[in-house]
């Protein structure tokens, strides 16, 4: 067999579906609205909390709404497109298994060592940001960690490793490890309580909306002194391409396919409500946010607290403050699942050593995988300033957006027989959309982070021509499963 031939070997659809029928690692516990809550976990977040303000600020004016909606549009292409996957094959890993079923194992092994990294790297940016709003907390109480625990070297005078953030990572891996399920209730009430505090900011502010502060809707066209544009539609563009990052996460539902108890039909309604829900608040946020107060005063790092404090509303602020710290540790979870569970996939396809490939004898949780990432993601978080790294979440993400669209194509063409419990509409031009929109974006990163990028994939390329393309179980086809 030739080296394109095994590196496009791939199983068929109909073989994922039957072993996604057959196979018992994981207890199906997830049902719809759990598996919603695991995709609002993972896009709700600094997205309403910090982007919407910030970048009415700095690009958009009052049209950030508008900036949502675009980015919404190119988020829902890639959606629908994840929704049309999850209910035909049903089977934890992802874009992975995604593009493994159709792309081949090559491309699929690169998809997943991306996915791996990205989850990783966002759960340790998260858990250090969680740090912080918590430490805001604690100091606003009279409470303060010692100088050296308060954060990771060079975040600080005197700072050593950030205690809080390694903590919350290290904890969240336990409870993930324990059962899926207790994890799962505890995720669904943290973000019940995320969107009621998110409710409270609309149903309290648009009571306070001024009209005037809406216009002009899109502010004329400025060049700042750096010569960077902003404002104008290039401005709501501009805004676009970063609040984008605030509109994914519905991904990470897709990798516990094993575990809901009816995968064909639950998951594509769970990655479409959970974006739907998602577009909703941030739209009616993006709005009462610069209708309360003007938008030129949003530049700062809790805009939507400072906006409520401006009006003299101190028990918004406080509410909205607790709300973003119970609620980031919803992101937290979604992530580290995910990731847990590609690594899990990855392991059990021969790709990685199969002793990654063991669920807990009792809790029927992927439990080495989850215990690892909880140790390093801690190291990360409390060790590392998280910032620059965090450029790699977005290149990674919009790989896979990327294999995801053309792959509904591909499989249209190739398979048009196939059952499917949810099409993608349009195709190939909802595809083509998300596919579009993602290559752009990843043509606007900086070139630290290509390079950053390079270095993973060319290390994946080593690890799978070193194990993977050797120990695979499609290069290994007689071995029991």
């Amino acid at each position: 067999m030739g080296l394109f031939a095994q590196l496009t070997r791939h199983k068929s659809v109909e073989q994922l579906q039957s072993e996604a029928g057959a196979r018992g690692d994981f207890r199906r516990v997830l049902g719809v609205w759990q598996l919603t809550a695991i995709g609002l976990g993972g896009i709700i977040g600094v997205g309403i909390f910090v982007l919407a303000g910030q970048q009415a600020a700095a690009n958009a004016g009052p049209a950030v709404a508008l900036a949502f909606l675009i980015a919404g549009v190119a988020s829902a292409a890639a959606a629908l497109c994840y929704a049309e996957f999850a209910g035909m094959i049903p089977v934890t890993g992802s874009a992975y298994t995604y593009g493994y079923a159709v792309l081949g194992e090559g491309v699929a092994w690169l998809i997943g060592w991306d996915l791996l990294l990205e989850y990783a790297l966002i759960v340790a940016a998260v858990a250090s940001g969680w740090s912080g709003y918590l430490q805001n907390l604690l100091a606003a109480a009279g409470i303060h960690l010692p100088v050296w625990a308060q954060g990771a070297m060079g975040t600080g005078e005197g700072r050593v490793f950030n205690v809080i953030a390694a903590a919350v990572a290290i904890a969240v891996a336990v409870l993930l490890t324990v059962r899926t399920e207790w994890g799962a209730r505890f995720n669904t009430l943290i973000v019940a309580i995320k969107v009621i505090g998110v409710a409270l900011v609309i149903g309290v502010g648009v009571f306070y909306i001024d009209p005037a502060n809406w216009v002009p809707f899109i502010p004329e066209r400025v060049i700042d002194a750096n010569g960077v544009g902003h404002f104008g539609f290039q401005g709501v563009v501009t805004a676009a391409a970063v609040v984008f990052f605030a509109v994914f996460g519905y991904d990470t539902l897709t990798t516990a396919a094993e575990e809901s108890r009816n995968p064909q039909r639950d998951l594509p309604r769970a990655v479409l409500l959970s974006l739907g829900v998602s577009m909703t608040l941030y739209l009616a946020i993006s709005l009462v946010l610069t209708g309360i107060v003007p938008y030129a005063t949003l530049a700062n790092d809790a805009p939507v607290a400072n906006a409520f404090q401006s009006l003299g509303l101190t028990w918004v602020r406080v509410a909205i403050s607790i709300t973003a710290v119970t609620g980031i540790i919803s992101v937290v979870f979604a992530f580290m699942l995910a990731a847990a569970r590609i690594w899990f996939a990855l392991a059990r396809d021969g790709l990685l050593p199969g002793w990654f490939a063991r669920v807990h004898p009792t809790y029927g949780t992927p439990y080495r995988p989850t215990l690892i990432l909880g140790v390093l993601t801690a190291l990360a978080a409390g060790a590392l300033p998280i910032g620059e790294l965090a450029e790699l979440v977005n290149i990674g993400t919009l790989s896979a957006f990327i294999v995801i669209c053309a792959s509904i194509i591909v499989l249209r063409r190739t398979r048009p027989d196939v059952r499917r419990a949810f099409r993608t509409p349009f195709v190939p031009l909802v595809p083509l959309i998300g596919i579009g929109f993602s290559a752009w974006l990843i043509s606007q990163l900086p070139p630290i982070t290509w390079e950053r990028f390079g270095i993973w994939m060319a290390i994946g390329l080593v690890v799978y021509f070193a194990w993977g393309f050797r120990h695979s179980r499609l290069a290994r086809p007689h071995d029991a499963d």
